[in-house]
């Protein structure tokens, strides 16, 4: 496999599916720190080089570069215990990562940044309007995880898979974003069972 470097932000929980599925897998990654406040992202040699979007994490391989955490994710774990197989499974996993990023991530990942990196008291006008609907829709996120979860060990086929990667990263920090997770008993015994697989690694 050709060198891989992970641009990133180590607070981010993006990246840190990154480094999760790269652990599980036995892939070593060479790491490279931006500094998203500071705006290292939005530079013209950032925009030019790495990722015209502005955004990371990018998974670099080689001289290609992969922006989204879930195609490097996928990149990473493809051939791997971690991808079903079988044709449902592997659709169901897509399934939970694909509702990850539209219903968990601009939720809980928004508020938890808003929180804990921009400040309540420096929130714009329109970010205080949005808040109580992100964190009602977050709060609807957790509900349907902990009534899945309560009848399921893992998110999908039964065991662990990426699924479980892209929703570990954002909800177990999400008591940071405000939500009381004692509230979701079946996603808390979950996030247990997550971190207890060996290969785990914290962020």
């Amino acid at each position: 496999m050709a060198n891989l470097i992970l641009h990133e932000y180590a607070a981010s929980g993006n990246c840190y599916k990154i480094r999760l599925t790269a652990a599980h897998v036995g892939i070593p990654l060479e790491r490279r720190e931006y500094d998203i406040v500071a705006g290292d992202t939005r530079t013209a040699a950032f925009l030019a080089d790495i990722n015209p979007d502005g955004r990371i994490p990018v998974l670099q391989v080689g001289d290609d570069f992969l922006p989204e955490s879930a195609a490097a994710c996928l990149y990473l774990a493809d051939g791997s215990a971690l991808i079903p197989q079988d044709r449902f499974d592997r659709a169901d996993m897509f399934h939970w990562m694909f509702w990850e990023q539209y219903s968990h991530e601009p939720n809980i990942a928004t508020v938890r940044f808003w929180m804990t990196m921009t400040g309540e008291d420096r929130l714009s006008e329109l970010q205080r309007m949005q808040l109580p609907v992100k964190r009602a829709a977050g709060a609807a996120a957790l509900a349907l995880m902990d009534t899945h979860l309560a009848q399921t060990p893992f998110l999908a086929a039964g065991r662990f898979t990426l699924a479980d990667i892209a929703l570990y990263a954002y909800t177990h920090l999400a008591d940071e974003a405000g939500f009381e997770l004692h509230r979701y008993p079946a996603v808390q015994a979950w996030l247990a069972r997550v971190a207890a697989i060996p290969g785990h690694v914290t962020m």
